[in-house]
């Protein structure tokens, strides 16, 4: 028989060093691995061979995915700092093969959506906060010091700079770059860059849409469909209308139009 081990890459033995909490209600996959001084509290899961660094608090009620590294001082599961909260049970998701640097907190959900969640192949880096109820996609990067408040959407691929402030409910589209040290209180479409306090949009996201392998068909006809949104005389409504009619008929077109029609809280321009 075939040892798993070899196949993953990863010891099937558990690790607990002798000066770390884990509680009884915790579940621990195949080779975890708990640094000294760390604290797994009730009703944690987590995925086999993910690495728990130095004093790390997972507090409660968090599932943690396979091959994560949590980084000394990170804290997860805690409650969410929300004055509505009144102790209701809700839970933190993190997926699989995400990173979260140094002293980076992540906060349960609240009565609103019960949840908070981080998708797979994620970098949070030191420092961050990932607040209640946030819902982030896969291979999302938030950079150091990034501050997010409650219920802020981020779809998969973006890139957030380091120390930006993101408001409530603000979306973050899928594959754009936000500048370090924004003030984002307004939606960022899918595919492009934004900067700035106040924050203005600076095109498309040409570099990281080359490096993801979009071609050159898909990059022009969002360039057709950004400067009709953005850079035309015309009002929003008018000019969502025209890059529908000018612009071709790309899934990625669809969901940057989409996205844009749909924002409630408004969209950088």
């Amino acid at each position: 028989m075939n040892d798993p081990s070899l196949e993953t890459g990863r010891t099937l033995e558990t690790e607990i060093h002798p000066s770390s909490i884990v509680d009884p209600g915790a579940e621990l996959g195949q080779g975890v691995v708990i640094g000294p001084w760390s604290i797994i509290g009730p009703r944690v899961r987590v995925g086999d061979g993910t690495r728990v660094g130095p004093h790390v608090l997972v507090e409660r009620d968090t599932t943690i995915g396979a091959d994560c590294q949590l980084h000394q001082g990170a804290v997860l599961g805690t409650d969410p700092q929300d004055l509505k909260f009144r102790g209701e049970e809700t839970i933190l998701i993190v997926g699989d093969r995400t990173v979260v640097r140094e002293y980076a907190t992540l906060n349960r959900g609240t009565a609103d959506l019960h949840q908070t969640v981080v998708g797979d192949d994620c970098l949070l880096m030191a420092y961050s906060h990932i607040a209640h109820d946030c819902q982030i996609g896969n291979n999302v990067v938030i950079s150091n010091a990034v501050n997010m408040a409650g219920h802020v959407f981020i779809e998969d691929w973006a890139i957030v700079g380091g120390l930006t402030a993101i408001h409530q409910f603000v979306r973050i589209g899928a594959h754009a770059f936000v500048g370090g040290a924004s003030r984002t209180s307004q939606d960022v479409p899918p595919y492009t860059r934004a900067a700035g306090s106040p924050m203005k949009l600076y095109g498309l996201n040409s570099i990281g849409l080359d490096r993801r392998g979009f071609s050159k068909e898909v990059r022009q006809a969002l360039k057709t469909a950004y400067r009709a949104v953005f850079q035309s005389s015309l009002p929003l409504t008018q000019g969502l209308e025209q890059a529908e009619a000018e612009a071709e008929d790309f899934p990625e077109v669809r969901q940057f139009l989409s996205f844009i029609r749909s924002s409630e809280r408004g969209v950088t321009t």
